[in-house]
């Protein structure tokens, strides 16, 4: 970092300079700024759209169909009914929509079935005779009758099918089905592993035919690879199919050539299938968030669904005998909340695999309150990506280059790992499968031993607040503290203009409003100078004249008699917001404040800032909370260089910054706003700068910093605090900014945020000067924030070379600090893992 230095400017040419600096670039955005309406098209077209009820379909039917032979098989009744009775513990299924079981029509299951399989199955409806269902079971591979399986296995197809018309039909928003037998390994004419129909292919394509849906995303987390789900979409071009399961180059069951990554579909299909292939066991939540920050979102956001299809086995968790993988049942709510950005929210989650009874009762429990937009756990990130998943990840990105714009990109390095699967099937087909004994068992003893399990499991109980939202503003700040200067761009009406479009969205009434205060003297020198606050404290004596000679002395500073008081009363509305989402009377908040602050270094006022309200927050939040964690996101297009002096050395704050820099020549004209500049002594790390050197930036460039470094940091660092300088100087229209970020995507941005620190997540206004985007911003974020549908983004891929850049970078520098960032690296710095098969 540059030497600090407290020059003041006082020359008359450094304040005309910058005048006209702002009128050059408000004529230079002059044709974005007259095109405004076009601009907040999309974000008015949702001001009718709030998130509704979370269904459920279950039914005590399903807990019929088991295997009479063998009692320990792993399939079996007590597998749905500890879900349910755990959903009930949490009293989730009371605040869902139960939506009624029904069968499916022989019709629909020859959408995805041929009739001979069908009536084979039937044939079995009621059969007493169980050595022939054994027998019957021998033929197929992992499967067993039992006389009720035809009309469970209808019931469930039927089930899957009723969810997603209610979401189609807008009864619910998303929703999840409690069903068995699952349904992902069901071919068109063959039962296989524990599958009779493809529940979730047949409702996908139920949907297709019958609503106006013409993209679906299919995500298959089971760690079996959902061979059939693949075959029956292969070449087909609407369903992006993405599935993450267990291979270990071909040796784990279905023992497929075809799950590998160099699988990418077929004719139209092609590259709308991506397999994730796991050739390690072993594999943790920071694997799994790896594969979705650089694989799952940035394809599909670019794909864009109008429905999302979760096939949700639960055999990759903890303890699960068959995936022998250490994903905990916490990662499964972070990965729903994830997707439920996309598609307007309309995400499906079926039930299929998952063996270990503690792990998948919770997991499932955990997805249905992520459905249902309570916060996510805490989830431990401290191991680093292993060595296996690297290679897999540049794999898949090799093998998808050609046809997903997101992975064309100077930041992605080619793959230095190209595998080939070295498994080929050379024998015959089987005649005749074991029917008991085939699977592998659960170690009771062991599943004991998971005292993380136990602890999650407490913790789960605790996560119910019962307001979403509060908002923290004082009209005050709205009608005092004016500049002079005619037509300056920090001017009042930012405040009432958002809460206006508060009220027009019909907001106001979801939100907690909040007394606003003003911060005392004790909590601003927390990170101002004594000198500092006495100047400002003593503004309202000076005369006018005195003012203005004053306001010379600063870098576009404008100082009036109000100014103290509205600055105080920023600052202190911002730690109501804190107090209220830190005492768990909100789960979020917003504080609609100005001035800005994050300008404002210890003894100086910079850019329109006097006071450092979100670094005064922050150091509110240690001290009061005693908090070891707080990430400050700072997207407004200037370089908060007021907060990174503060929280340069502190590891307590990680500071990220995204901003216009121009290498350095873009206000505040700072070298500190460098992407070399890491942070001083014990804070070196824990400020990543992610500098613009062009203008014109929008939603694709900030949609992937924020995929690809800026979440897979965050979860890294493991925040208890988010603090957003949520400046809307970047949004098109802007007349200082230069930039074309939607209002929608500022949503986006805070939906990603909001799994993280519990969903403590507390956006503080900035800047941001054409006040139609601001109110439109705000109001988008504050949606995300609500759990609301957000309008679907239309990225402009891939992203401009100069923003490429910028990210190569960043990377190269932040790897050094952060392991997450090594997935973009040829370097062997990865955890070991015991099975790798190289």
């Amino acid at each position: 970092m540059e030497n600090p230095t407290k020059t003041k400017l006082t020359t008359s040419d450094l304040i005309a300079a910058r005048k006209k600096e702002f009128l050059e670039t408000n004529m230079n955005n002059r044709k974005m700024y007259d095109h405004v309406q076009d601009n907040f098209k999309n974000a008015r077209s949702f001001i009718e759209k709030i998130i509704k009820k979370t269904g459920i379909i279950y039914d005590d039917q399903f807990s019929k169909h088991l295997c009479y032979w063998d009692p320990n098989y792993i399939e079996n009744p007590q597998r749905y009914e500890s879900i349910i009775k755990r959903c009930n513990e949490l009293g989730l299924i009371e605040r869902c929509t139960k939506i009624p079981c029904r069968l499916a029509t022989n019709d629909e299951l020859l959408m995805k079935h041929t009739q001979e399989i069908i009536d084979m199955l039937k044939s079995t409806e009621d059969l007493k005779d169980f050595e022939l269902l054994e027998a019957l079971s021998s033929k197929f591979d992992a499967i067993y009758f039992h006389p009720s399986t035809y009309k469970q296995s209808l019931l469930a197809t039927g089930s899957s099918i009723e969810l997603v018309k209610a979401i189609c039909e807008n009864k619910i928003h998303n929703g999840m089905a409690f069903i068995r037998p699952p349904g992902h390994h069901a071919m068109k004419s063959e039962f296989c592993g524990y599958c009779f129909f493809n529940n979730v292919a047949i409702a996908a394509e139920y949907v297709l035919r019958h609503y106006s849906v013409s993209k679906i995303l299919i995500v298959d987390w089971d760690v079996h690879h959902g061979q059939a789900t693949q075959q029956m979409f292969y070449d087909d071009s609407r369903v992006l199919y993405f599935s993450i399961h267990r291979y270990e180059n071909g040796e784990f069951w279905p023992n497929l050539r075809e799950s590998d990554w160099d699988y990418t579909g077929n004719g139209d299909g092609q590259g709308f299938n991506i397999n994730v292939p796991l050739n390690a066991t072993g594999m943790r939540d920071t694997d799994y968030l790896a594969i979705f920050h650089q694989l799952l979102l940035p394809v599909a956001s670019e794909f864009q669904p109008d429905l999302i299809l979760i096939s949700s086995g639960y055999d990759a968790a903890l303890g699960c005998p068959e995936g022998e993988m250490e994903v905990t049942p916490a990662c499964y709510a972070h990965l729903v909340n994830s997707l439920m950005g996309l598609a307007c929210g309309r995400v499906a989650v079926f039930l299929e695999g998952g063996y270990c009874i503690k792990s998948l009762a919770e997991g499932a429990a955990l997805t249905l309150k992520s459905l249902l937009k309570d916060p996510c756990p805490l989830l431990d990130m401290t191991s680093n990506p292993c060595i296996s998943i690297v290679q897999t990840i540049q794999n898949v990105i090799f093998a998808h280059q050609k046809y997903w714009k997101c992975f064309q990109t100077d930041y992605i390095l080619s793959p230095t790992y190209k595998a080939v699967s070295m498994y080929s099937y050379d024998g015959e087909p089987q005649s005749e499968f074991p029917t008991s004994d085939c699977y592998p068992l659960q170690d009771t003893t062991k599943i004991d031993e998971f005292s993380v399990l136990q602890h999650l499991i407490s913790e789960t109980e605790l996560l119910n607040i019962k307001n979403k939202v509060c908002v923290s503003f004082d009209l005050i700040m709205d009608r005092k503290h004016v500049s002079s200067e005619s037509g300056h761009p920090e001017c009042p009406g930012r405040i009432s203009a958002i809460l206006n479009m508060f009220n027009e969205f019909q907001l106001t009434p979801r939100l907690l409003v909040l007394p606003s205060r003003e911060a005392e003297e004790s909590e601003i020198l927390t990170v101002h100078t004594k000198e500092h606050f006495n100047n400002m404290a003593n503004l309202y004596k000076l005369s006018l004249q005195e003012l203005s000679s004053l306001e010379k002395t600063f870098d576009s500073v404008y100082l009036t008699p109000d100014t103290y008081k509205v600055s105080t009363l920023a600052s202190g509305c911002l730690l109501q917001v804190i107090d209220s989402v830190m005492n768990n009377d909100s789960a979020s908040g917003v504080a609609v404040i100005r001035p800005p602050g994050h300008h404002a270094e210890d003894d100086l006022a910079c850019g329109f800032c006097i006071f450092n309200s979100v670094a005064i927050g922050a150091n509110y939040a240690l001290n009061k909370f005693g908090l070891k964690r707080i990430l400050i996101l700072d997207w407004d297009i200037h370089f908060g260089n007021g907060t990174m002096k503060t929280f340069c050395s502190d590891p307590r704050v990680l500071y990220i910054s995204i901003h216009r820099y121009h290498n350095g020549k873009f206000f505040p004209s700072t070298k500190d706003g460098s992407h070399k500049v890491t942070g001083i002594g014990s804070g070196e790390g824990y400020n990543i700068n992610i500098p613009w050197n062009k203008n014109g930036m929008g939603d694709a460039e900030y949609m992937s910093v924020m995929q690809n470094i800026i979440l897979p940091v965050a979860y890294e660092y493991c925040p208890e605090l988010v603090l957003v300088s949520a400046g809307f100087d970047a949004a098109v229209g802007d007349p200082l900014g230069g930039c074309k970020v939607t209002p929608e995507c500022f949503g986006h941005l805070t939906h990603l945020l909001s799994s993280l620190a519990y969903g403590k997540v507390i956006l503080a206004l900035e800047g941001g000067y054409n006040i139609d985007a601001v109110s439109y911003c705000m109001t988008m974020c504050t949606k995300a924030l609500l759990g609301d549908p957000l309008p679907p983004l239309n990225l402009e891929l891939p992203i401009c070379k100069n923003a490429q850049r910028t990210l190569k970078r960043v990377i190269k520098v932040q790897k050094k600090y952060w392991s997450c960032l090594n997935v973009f690296s040829s370097e062997k710095k990865y955890r070991n893992s015991l099975s790798v098969n190289d």
